[in-house]
């Protein structure tokens, strides 16, 4: 856990989806971890893990045959609890920042991006006046490094990486305490991955008023969590498995948890060694650890569910910094 006071608590986060004839989906099991103030946090795993579903919970957007348990607390606002109203008129835009995985569908599709961006800083900083909003707008758009010359095309009229900047500069203009960012770099090429992972990481950086911000970054781009990220949550069929210091994570003595060391030597530029097997269905997940069948250091105690215990969920994990150093 950080030391510093978080921005964003979640204890214990679950989300069910009820299927027809009773079928139950776990999207999402029992999610500890926190975000700190002047934190970014990259939460990683494979697509289908549960990400984005933790992000939907977050943003109360998820549909009507959820069912949530667990708290997340942002300040004293426990986002698991409070109602669309809140969600609407407090929390999203004002209180979370949303960069949303397919920014193209998230633009409003007969507007111009001047005419949303101006909009947005109406409603969410109380700047009034064209020329006023014409110049904020602008701004805002050049903090994303989203071209003014582009600012009266509409979303069909942009390539994917100016629509991913449209979105990235709409989120910022509220300035809000935390960042959410959903897949930021899908799609985008390396040079604007980096550009992009890099404007997240100054909205953080950049203190608004005094205060600190943070960003929640939900990414299966290792190179740009490694790039940006404090700290790194590993997720899992639905479950948080490792939580780590981000320079251990990718540096030595690496992570703990077999399944976040098979997700680095994957890498090209590692051992490019795949993960055997498939993830589990989340609605039929094992009783014990859901890594287990495609692990090599998997034995009989496996059969029964690991708990989160200090940074790692795992019976057999790799040795902590600690350990490795001790014995070198």
């Amino acid at each position: 856990m950080t030391e510093r006071a978080p921005v964003l608590s979640v204890r214990g986060l679950s989300v069910r989806f009820l299927m027809p004839g009773g079928r139950r989906v776990a999207a999402v099991t029992d999610a500890h971890f926190d975000v700190a103030a002047g934190e970014c946090l990259a939460l990683i795993g494979e697509s289908g893990c549960g990400k984005s579903v933790l992000a939907s919970a977050l943003l109360g957007l998820l549909p009507g045959n959820a069912r949530i348990a667990g708290s997340a607390l942002l300040g004293d606002l426990d986002l698991l609890t409070a109602d669309e109203r809140t969600f609407a008129r407090t929390v999203r835009g004002r209180l979370i920042g949303l960069v949303p995985q397919s920014p193209a569908a998230h633009l409003t599709p007969v507007r111009t991006i001047r005419s949303q961006l101006e909009e947005t800083v109406a409603e969410l900083t109380g700047v009034r006046g064209r020329a006023a909003l014409r110049e904020t707008a602008e701004a805002a758009a050049a903090r994303a490094a989203f071209p003014v010359t582009h600012l009266d095309h509409h979303p069909h009229e942009l390539s994917g990486g100016l629509a991913q900047r449209a979105a990235t500069a709409l989120a910022l203009v509220g300035d809000a305490p935390l960042l959410l960012a959903d897949e930021p770099t899908t799609g985008l090429d390396r040079d604007l991955v980096d550009r992009t992972v890099d404007e997240l990481r100054r909205h953080v950086d950049n203190k608004a008023g005094g205060e600190s911000r943070a960003l929640l970054m939900i990414t299966h781009d290792l190179a740009a969590a490694e790039r940006v990220a404090d700290r790194v949550a590993v997720m899992y069929a639905g479950r948080v498995v490792e939580l780590a210091d981000a320079r251990e994570f990718f540096g030595a003595p690496g992570p703990r948890h077999p399944y976040s060391r098979g997700l680095l030597d994957a890498l090209p530029d590692r051992a490019f060694t795949p993960i055997p097997g498939l993830p589990p269905e989340l609605g039929a997940l094992p009783g014990g650890c859901a890594f287990a069948a495609r692990c090599d250091r998997a034995t009989e105690t496996c059969t029964a569910l690991p708990p989160l215990t200090g940074t790692v969920a795992c019976h057999h994990p790799h040795a902590a910094l600690t350990e490795a150093a001790d014995r070198a």
